[in-house]
């Protein structure tokens, strides 16, 4: 399976109502309109390190980027790490700072080491969690996943107070007050020791580096932050010529190979052991703190939809391990046979789960190992190899945004697709947002996303291409779309699924391969519930004309040839004219 697409989801720097001034679309006679040779890129003005693009989309310059990546945060990060961890200060309360990639106690490297260390002194273990209603604005989080995140806060929140351990919610209102919240918090609780979980997304590791930088300036303060999104550490599996693998089939072999040769790897961690009764007194102030209501902006559109969308995604860390246990026992069988067929709803629906580390992917392939009589992942059961193959890809995502740090900045991996000239298409993008745009395979996904937060991995590479490679809409737009629909974005996992591509689906034939009795199609686009055999795949050509006509479905906004040739012609022109 090609990578390009399987990730889907956004980059924070842009909004839905994008604008572009770019050469239109016919859409009403499905003709595409020829580009001019030359072209100007969209109106643009500096500011600071970014560009405003049509005063919505922001992203560092293509010189700047290339800067970011020859110097990065996390490098920064690492070596100021490296500093606060090695000074000597005597344990009094320790902290462990939940991020919204690690929402649970069991199995949680930075949590366990923060118990540990309290352990070691006459203090008590806290924890707290940053709450930052502005970061939600700004990478467009949907109201599904933020709910998802403060429900399973909730929960952890009152396991923890079984422990006496609190968990206190500090709220930053503005994203450039979040580093003094947790210094303020620190002193204020007389902390000697911060633990936290690595996050590799730019903004977070220059939320860290700013927050170890004022730790060195604390002589008894402490800061260490842990690799626990992943079981091999992004960036250490590498090339003979000792770069990063940039390339998943290789990636993937010395996945499995570094995982048989040292299975301790696999290793999970306890839970934290409690605190003395007393820190229910100490910490009074802390215990008292409340989890917060979705922000206005995040709230679901009816209390229907909130019930609805909590019953198909039932917060916590026992409810993801549940699911996975029924994955385990009733889908992986058939996974590898199935796994592309939509209708038979093959996934184990863990996605939001981890991405929001509601469970670990140590404990996950534990079972999955177990469940496969401990031979290893290629080894055995097929529909195991090709499911942990699927969690091999979300390792390899964290380390392409490890060592390619723009693509998290509302830039392409591939530079040169930044000078794409793209269409100003608004009739066409409604129509995609819609699940309205002629192609049954598409609005299908697309009425699925709208409807459960979630969409079928087959589904959001057919999608995003032919957002992309059809109607040549700039792909940021689709990212952005997504991150405010899904319950799982996760940034490293979906910023290369949208990574534009030569590589065009063509959705009717895709269909007829991944959804071949159309079961799919019909049951999310009810228009066409009724039409008989392969016609449902593409009714507007299949069909007679007053039949199609009585369906009161819309004919295909572009056609599929001429669009995908269209957009190939505009990648190859302006990459050949492109200066990143």
């Amino acid at each position: 399976m090609q990578p390009l697409f399987r990730r889907l989801a956004l980059s924070p720097r842009h909004t839905s109502a994008l604008k572009f001034r770019h050469f239109r679309l016919i859409s009403s006679t499905s003709r595409v309109m020829a580009a001019p040779k030359k072209h100007a890129r969209s109106e643009s003005q500096t500011h600071d390190d970014y560009i405003d693009v049509a005063s919505a989309l922001k992203h560092p310059s293509t010189k700047r980027a290339k800067q970011i990546d020859a110097d990065t945060p996390y490098e920064h990060l690492v070596e100021l790490a490296d500093q606060t961890r090695a000074k000597d200060v005597k344990p009094r309360n320790v902290l462990h700072w939940f991020r919204s990639k690690d929402i649970r106690q069991d199995d949680n490297k930075g949590l366990h080491a923060a118990a540990k260390k309290a352990k070691e002194g006459n203090g008590s273990l806290i924890t707290m969690y940053l709450f930052s209603p502005k970061d939600m604005e700004w990478h467009g989080t949907s109201p599904a996943r933020s709910d998802f995140i403060l429900q399973s806060l909730r929960l952890l929140k009152t396991q923890l107070e079984e422990k006496n351990i609190p968990l206190a919610i500090v709220v930053a209102e503005e994203r450039g007050t979040k580093t003094q919240k947790v210094m303020e918090f620190v002193k204020e609780n007389d902390v000697s020791h911060v633990y936290a979980n690595m996050e590799y997304e730019v903004d977070e590791l220059r939320r860290d580096v700013s927050v170890a930088k004022q730790v060195l300036e604390e002589k008894e303060v402490a800061f260490e932050v842990l690799h626990d999104q992943t079981v091999v550490i992004p960036g250490t599996l590498t090339t003979g010529a000792g770069g990063p693998m940039k390339v998943f089939t290789p990636f993937h072999k010395a996945w499995l190979a570094e995982t048989k040769s040292n299975p301790g790897l696999l290793d999970t961690v306890p839970p934290p052991p409690g605190n003395d009764k007393s820190a229910q007194t100490t910490f009074k102030s802390l215990f008292s703190t409340e989890v917060p209501s979705l922000p206005e902006s995040k709230q679901y559109s009816s209390a229907e939809d909130r019930t609805r969308l909590r019953e198909l995604w039932p917060a916590g860390t026992e409810a993801g391990m549940s699911r996975l246990q029924t994955f385990l026992e009733t889908k992986v069988g058939p996974y590898a046979a199935h796994r592309s067929e939509p209708a038979r709803d093959p996934s184990s629906r863990l996605s939001p789960y981890f991405s929001s580390g509601i469970i670990s992917i140590r404990s996950v392939l534990q079972k999955t190992l177990a469940h496969n009589k401990n031979k290893q992942f290629d080894a055995g059961d097929r529909g195991i190899a090709s499911w942990v193959r699927e969690l091999v890809f979300r390792e390899f995502y964290r380390q392409v945004l490890l060592t390619t740090p723009h693509t998290s900045m509302n830039l392409p991996q591939n530079l040169k697709f930044d000078f794409v000239a793209w269409e100003d298409d608004d009739e066409g993008w409604r129509k995609w947002c819609e699940g309205q745009t002629g192609v049954p395979f598409v609005d299908a996904g697309m009425r699925q996303l709208n409807a459960e937060a979630y969409m079928h991995n087959r589904l959001r590479m057919n999608t995003s291409s032919y957002l992309s490679g059809n109607l040549l809409i700039d792909y940021r737009k689709g990212e952005r779309y997504f991150a405010e629909h899904l319950v799982d974005w996760d940034m490293a996992n979906n910023t290369q699924g949208w990574e534009p591509s030569y590589t065009i689906f063509n959705p009717v034939s895709q269909a007829e391969k991944c959804d071949p009795e159309g079961e799919y199609i019909r049951k999310w686009v009810p228009e066409l519930k009724d039409v008989k055999g392969k016609a449902v795949f593409a009714p507007s050509e299949r069909l007679g004309k007053a039949e199609f006509e009585k369906l009161g479905y819309p004919r295909p906004h572009v056609e599929y040839s001429a669009s995908a040739k269209r957009a190939k012609e505009r990648y190859k022109r302006d990459l050949a004219e492109a200066d990143p």
